[in-house]
């Protein structure tokens, strides 16, 4: 043992008149602390900390003061110890707590939105370790005490493994030793062409979106997908996931649709329940109390009060998209995913620990103040609706960059204070403080933040401000206390290598891949496909354009799926009459974000038709006056687009169909099309024999479902319109309020329609779920 160790253990002999019932390893600078019928414990050798052991069991010094602090204690309740800690903690440091930052990518980029340096330079030229801190990052969390990291991209599970142990140990050697509660989007996609090798591992697991998750209607395998997750974020270092998104998506032109459960609420509720609980809950041994442990990782539930709703369908990253409007007056209905769901558990946990709303303004719903302001600014739906009539006590963190200044319309990059545009950045801190918000998200700066705590003591005075910020504080060190991050924040990279894309977790993903695949046609059964025939695949013509971050992405044509793999199930010709079918891989129509500069040079106001359909749309039924509008940027408040045109950016995937149609002459077409919202079947659906339709699963998974090695067994989460016309005079908050498209067997394309190889499926999901 180490000469402190040794130390402490005789004190802990003088003390308690017999040996010390703690243990130490050392494995490169991490020492584990095994406590006999107690908590193990991690420290960094380079942090200063030592052990103290108080009736024979051993506790991290963490502020060094030499003796036991309630919040060190683990044998303590979360609860207090949070304000035992609270209680210890200056107005700076709280200000750095209720800080989430921006996205970090690991290693940092050398250039763009998530660019960093390493000793000054960027990390290509820097000689740095891809695990070691950026410059940026050291100091956001040494001069403004943030505790709270968006991960992005990560090189390997190693590397993140090793990069959670730098940032802790650093953290740890620091004030009061409070660990790091690393984030993430949702990371568990697919990558389309890569291969599944049953036994075979991966850098982790993969699985259909949220969306496909939902054309399961099977919350078990939700929770399932859970509960491998949590896992898998833990063994990365995170503890807190960005997720759900349980906005019920009841305008289907909203450009996040994929993102959600569909529109049904119910679905949602039961969906959004299923994941929080496998995401939350730990057990057995690695229960630490109330269902919480060390595979636990807090789900952040959003968007509050619902996004999904947007007028025309235009999205709020966006000023164009700012209002979400109630043409329906259904407002409540919006709140069930999370007063029905998210927040009424079958587990322990009970409660989603965090909340995000959304960038919107939720368009003349505040009945109390009458403000149409975005919704985390919004005192009556923060403050009356969810923390007093919902009683919700978890953290509420803004999303990413509402408080930041607007500098353009129609970009992604920018800041979001929607409805507050005129308040300074300090002042729209603490009006978020004041309406009930915990966190703010994507700000690395505790400057604005301190002077938010400033102008509540001028207006409250110093004891109102103080116990505001310990509230606070008190709920963002709940969810790390819960997650055992106090004890043992630090990982094993070799361990982590194992965890993270396993093999039972990758087949596991992939079965729920080939379970999310919805057939919606099978005209005289030309599905399954028998192998080793010849199929002609049209290649996909990708015009050049921007991706949401407005970065130049180029032109391409070239196969849609992975060649290589196709050909392990068929032969390939590129001469449909030798062909005995035709594939043809495509994606939902994609019309853009419902702006264009182009039209503002011509007169215009800039906003056009989001179109759900591949070929020119004429928006002839849109409103005259649109039901909200009016920003800085704009001198005028109408934001209709009545008459005007919009075409698919991606309108040769409808020609991809309808041409190989033509060259088949009468030999079958199956589309494959991977959607990401609804979309107009009428342009095409007579031109293909049978429809397949998928949320983001690979490739393979498409063809062991042509060939029949799994039967489809998914439903439609989201209703299919009849035409634009129908879309156009729906209402945006209003779920099933469509005419669908019929094809030509006499199917309707409605919610949790669905075919198998024997026809239509009727089950026990759609009992339940499918709109009577």
């Amino acid at each position: 043992m180490k000469f402190s160790v040794l130390l402490t253990g005789i004190t802990g002999l003088l003390l308690a008149g017999c040996g010390p019932k703690w243990t130490e390893t050392e494995t490169n600078g991490i020492k584990i602390v095994k406590n006999e019928g107690g908590k193990t414990l991690g420290y960094s050798s380079s942090s200063g900390v030592t052990i103290l052991t108080v009736d024979r069991f051993g506790f991290k010094d963490l502020n060094k003061n030499g003796q036991l602090d309630a919040y060190e204690d683990w044998r303590l309740p979360a609860n207090e110890r949070a304000k035992n800690l609270a209680s210890q903690m200056s107005v700076e440091q709280i200000a750095g707590l209720m800080l989430y930052s921006r996205h970090q990518s690991i290693p940092a980029q050398n250039r763009g939105f998530f660019a960093a340096t390493y000793n000054g330079k960027p990390f290509s030229e820097s000689g740095a370790k891809a695990s070691d801190l950026s410059d940026q990052q050291k100091e956001f969390l040494t001069k403004d005490d943030l505790r709270h990291v968006l991960l992005t991209s990560v090189e390997s599970p190693e590397v993140a493994a090793q990069w959670n142990n730098n940032m802790q140990a650093l953290v740890e050697g620091i004030g009061l030793g409070i660990p790091g509660n690393n984030s993430s989007d949702p990371r568990h996609g697919t990558v389309a062409n890569t291969e599944y090798n049953e036994g075979a591992g991966g850098r982790i697991s993969m699985w259909p979106s949220s969306l496909g998750m939902a054309a399961t209607f099977n919350p078990q395998l939700v929770e399932a997908f859970g509960k491998i997750a949590a896992k898998e974020y833990r063994a990365l270092g995170i503890a807190t996931a960005l997720s759900p998104q349980i906005d019920i998506a009841t305008e289907p032109r909203w450009l996040r649709v994929n993102g959600t459960f569909g529109e049904d609420p119910n679905l949602s509720a039961d969906m959004g329940r299923a994941y929080t609980d496998g995401f939350q809950t730990s057990s057995g041994e690695l229960e630490i109390a109330d269902g919480w442990g060390y595979e636990s990782v807090n789900a952040m539930v959003k968007h509050w009060p619902g996004g999904g709703s947007g007028e025309a369908g235009r999205d709020a990253h966006y000023a164009i998209g700012k209002y979400a409007v109630y043409p329906g007056n259904n407002f409540d209905m919006h709140l069930i995913p999370f007063t029905e769901g998210a927040f009424k558990l079958n587990g322990k946990t009970k409660m989603a620990s965090a909340v995000m709303p959304y960038y919107t303004i939720s368009y003349n719903q505040d009945t109390k103040n009458k403000e149409n302001v975005g919704n985390a600014y919004n005192q009556y739906i923060i403050g009356d609706l969810l923390r007093d009539k919902y009683h919700y006590e978890g953290v509420v963190c803004t999303d990413w960059g509402v408080t930041g200044d607007e500098t353009v319309l129609d970009m992604f990059i920018g800041g979001k204070p929607w409805g507050v545009e005129k308040l300074t950045i300090a002042e729209r801190h603490y009006k978020l403080l004041m309406a009930g918000v915990d966190q703010f998200g994507g700000n690395n700066e505790k400057g604005p933040v301190l002077e938010a705590y400033n102008m509540g003591v001028k207006e409250h005075g110093e004891e109102f401000m103080r116990a505001r910020f310990e509230q606070s504080a008190v709920r963002l060190l709940m969810n790390i206390f819960r997650t055992g991050l106090f004890e043992n924040p630090y990982l094993n990279p070799e361990e982590s290598k194992a965890t993270v894309g396993k093999p039972e977790y990758m087949k596991a993903g992939y079965e729920a891949q080939l379970k999310s695949i919805v057939m919606l046609k099978n005209k005289n059964n030309v599905l399954p496909l028998q192998k080793n025939k010849t199929v002609y695949i049209p290649k996909k013509f990708t015009p050049k354009g921007r991706n949401f971050l407005g970065m130049e992405t180029p032109e391409s044509l070239d196969y849609p799926v992975n060649i290589d793999i196709v050909k392990k199930y068929f032969n390939i010709t590129e001469n449909p009459d030798e062909a005995d079918f035709a594939l043809a891989f495509v994606s939902s129509p994609n019309s853009g974000i419902g702006y264009d500069q182009a039209d503002v040079k011509k007169g215009g106001n800039g906003y056009v038709p989001v179109s759900l359909q591949y070929g020119e749309y004429t928006a002839k039924q849109a409103r005259e006056t649109s039901l909200a509008g009016g920003d800085p940027l704009e001198n005028f408040t109408n934001r209709t687009y009545k008459n005007k045109k919009s075409t698919a950016i991606n309108t040769t995937d409808l020609g991809m169909i309808t041409d190989a149609s033509k060259k088949m002459k009468g030999k079958p077409v199956i589309a494959v099309i991977k959607m990401a919202h609804p979309m107009v079947f009428s342009e095409f659906e007579k031109n293909a024999n049978a429809i397949l339709v998928h949320f983001d699963v690979q490739d393979q998974a498409l063809l062991d479902m042509l060939t029949g090695a799994a039967e489809p067994s998914a439903l439609l989460p989201m209703q299919m319109p009849a035409s634009m016309e129908v879309v156009e005079t729906q209402a945006e908050d209003v779920p099933h309020d469509m005419v669908c498209h019929v094809d030509e067997a006499g199917n309707t394309y409605d919610f949790a329609f669905g075919l198998n190889w024997k026809g239509i499926i009727k089950d026990e999901r759609t009992t339940r779920y499918k709109k009577k």
